[in-house]
């Protein structure tokens, strides 16, 4: 279908040394939705005493997403937490007005399979109070013979427990063999889907597992197919209709101002982010500065 755009994802690298797919922001789609971040992290298997790193470093204005399939990862926040995230879960940290946090390996030398994403805050929750949860129990629901998990917002009768601010859908789907299931959508959303594993045909058109396919506003459904076992992630929400975003580091802001104060207040230990709890064997980050660069929104 013409309407279909593919979004080849870039790879980089996360922490330390840690390679992922990044689909999102993409220079030709900045968001699905309220989603403007997406990461696909493995599956990956770490040389015995390594694992993946990412020493203390801030958020604001949005929420971070953590949806884990293989592996296990130990998270600690400037709130105090400190939660294990393990395979099937999901955790959710509002940043807000400001919140830091460490990701460490549970384990060196394992296997690690995630997706990490960010959720825009709207403009009337983007200052509020930092918070984090943990989702060990999540919705799932049967599309003939395929598996759906509803990992945010409802799908199929079900309702994800993690609280978001926009109206937006997250589904991971689970095909156990060769298939066609159609997957019922809100034709108010624009939607993306992206493989995490095996072959996907998305309305007749092959997704490679390296891109994300976006489809507009407008359909009620979508013809999912596969040739063999399949892991697919599948986002949607309603169009942006908020002042637009800029995103610079760790940060989703309004304007370039905003976004100077929240890097100058990291780096000079300004108490905005407070204090992560110790643990993590990787250094604090020091926030890249915005002089001389111009941002538009």
């Amino acid at each position: 279908m013409s309407a279909l755009q593919r979004l080849p994802a870039r790879k980089t690298i996360l922490g330390v040394d840690t390679p992922i797919l990044r689909a999102l922001p993409h220079r030709e789609r900045r968001m699905v939705g309220a989603w403007c971040f997406l990461d696909h992290l493995g599956p990956t298997q770490f040389a015995p005493g390594d694992g993946m790193h990412v020493g203390a470093h801030p958020h604001i204005g949005l929420q971070t997403f953590t949806w884990m399939i293989e592996g296990e990862v130990l998270h600690r926040d400037s709130l105090g937490n400190e939660q294990v995230i393990r395979p099937g879960q999901v955790n959710l940290m509002t940043a807000g007005h400001g919140i830091s946090h460490t990701e460490d390996s549970a384990a060196e030398g394992a296997r690690m399979h995630a997706a990490q994403l960010w959720i825009a805050l709207p403009d009337a929750e983007r200052e509020r109070a930092p918070a984090f949860q943990n989702h060990p129990v999540l919705p799932v629901r049967t599309l003939g013979d395929w598996q759906v998990t509803v990992l945010a917002g409802s799908a199929l009768g079900a309702t994800s427990p993690a609280q978001v601010f926009t109206p937006l859908v997250g589904l991971e789907l689970l095909a156990p063999a060769a298939g066609e299931v159609r997957l019922p959508l809100d034709p108010g959303f624009e939607h993306a889907a992206m493989v995490l594993e095996g072959e996907a045909w998305v309305d007749g058109e092959r997704l490679d597992a390296d891109e994300l396919l976006y489809l507009p506003p407008g359909a009620d459904g979508v013809e999912l197919r596969s040739r063999g076992p399949l892991r697919l992630l599948w986002l949607g929400g309603q169009p942006w209709a908020d002042t637009p975003i800029l995103l610079w580091w760790n940060f989703v802001g309004r304007d370039q101002a905003g976004l100077e104060a929240a890097l100058a207040d990291w780096n000079g230990d300004g108490g905005r982010f407070g204090t992560v709890r110790p643990g993590s064997p990787a250094p604090r980050l020091l926030a890249p500065a915005l002089a001389g660069v111009h941002l538009k929104a």
